[in-house]
């Protein structure tokens, strides 16, 4: 879980002396608060519905499961972060609305895994066994009537719709502004996941195009949104614009690092397989960028379209190709972007420090 960072320039954190921005605990606190919201949610869910019959309880337990595996919780940061950058307080009347609303954000994300490993095929989620796989292996183990595979994907089509059924619950306090931010981005995350699966489909490069699923899927969604959420329940609008340009560049330099480490990393280290995005034929921008550049990688790509799509092979393409360092480079002239975005903004408190430190942690991480 993303811990809010202290004052870059204090060696510890302060005590609070009542002015907004300023009590280094605050967004700790909240998020605390989140945490909470959601465990007691869930627990009285799987605790109603399993009064009713164990099997009814399955979706819920997974979406607990998931919430309860670990995560960064970057979407309820950035939102208490934005609200606390633009002065709200921990003891506002406002507080119980950006709480929740970040429990919200943090739902949502569990509803945008669950469905996104069933259209990745992917075995693993946070180092454990992702839902449908484990409700599959659970059908064959049992030697229930019907086919594995179609069983634990409805399981975790019905978990993810739960998830986002508690998310909506939890938003159902908002309104004016900060209503339609969070319409705008339930929206964006599912219309960025249908073009992320065109493009895969289809096998098509274009840079343009992976740009625009990497800032509506995770730009706008898990920098962007959040942020300007948590401003508009403090009720400054006039923010906005700051937050989107630092939210989107932030967002962008956090999907490319997600890229880097899907094709370089270490899957042990990040919780699901390496290299998931090669397998399943995903057109990272990561991808397009090298296959409109290197005529290797272009090849390879080309030969996916007839089936013949080698991920190891691409793997090592995409090293030789050197797009690595182009894209280290493109990451930090966002982080540039995004950092240079806040420097009129009229944040509270040392908030302009903290959300530089929190571009940085975002776009720099090794998980």
């Amino acid at each position: 879980m993303l811990k809010l960072p202290a004052e870059p320039d204090r060696a510890a954190p302060q005590a609070s002396t009542g002015s907004a921005g300023v009590d280094h605990d605050a967004g700790d606190a909240l998020l605390a608060r989140v945490s909470v919201v959601i465990d007691e949610l869930l627990e009285a869910e799987a605790a109603h519905w399993g009064a009713v019959d164990a099997r009814v309880a399955v979706p819920v337990e997974a979406v607990r499961d998931m919430v309860r595996a670990g995560g960064k919780r970057l979407r309820p940061a950035f939102c208490v972060s934005g609200y606390l950058a633009a002065g709200g307080t921990a003891d506002s009347e406002r507080t119980d609305t950006v709480v929740a609303a970040a429990a919200a954000l943090e739902l949502l994300h569990v509803f945008a895994l669950i469905h996104d490993d069933i259209m990745d095929n992917s075995d693993t989620r946070r180092g454990t066994p992702t839902v449908h796989a484990k409700h599959a292996a659970r059908h064959a183990e049992r030697g229930w009537a019907g086919e594995h595979r179609r069983f634990g994907e409805g399981i975790g089509i019905l978990a993810g719709d739960l998830a986002l059924s508690y998310a909506n619950r939890l938003a159902g306090g908002l309104s004016g502004p900060a209503l339609r931010i969070w319409n705008d981005l339930v929206t964006e995350v599912i219309i960025g996941q249908q073009l992320d699966i065109a493009l895969a489909a289809e096998l098509k490069a274009d840079p343009a195009l992976s740009r625009w699923v990497a800032v509506c899927k995770s730009g706008r969604y898990t920098i962007h949104r959040p942020l300007s959420l948590g401003a508009a329940i403090a009720g400054r609008p006039g923010l906005q614009g700051a937050f989107e340009e630092y939210g989107v560049a932030a967002g962008e330099a956090f999907q490319l690092r997600d890229d880097l480490l899907d094709a370089f990393g270490d899957g042990v280290a990040t919780g699901k397989p390496a290299g998931l995005d090669l397998v399943e034929h995903k057109m990272t921008l990561l991808l397009a960028l090298a296959a409109t550049q290197d005529e290797r990688v272009a090849r390879l790509v080309e030969d996916g379209r007839s089936g013949g799509w080698d991920p190891a092979e691409l793997r090592d393409a995409l090293s030789a190709s050197g797009v690595r360092r182009e894209v280290e480079e493109q990451i930090d002239q966002l982080v540039a972007t995004a950092c240079a975005a806040l420097d009129d903004a009229p944040l509270a408190g040392d908030w302009h420090k903290r959300l530089v430190r929190m571009a940085e942690q975002v776009a720099y991480r090794d998980r």
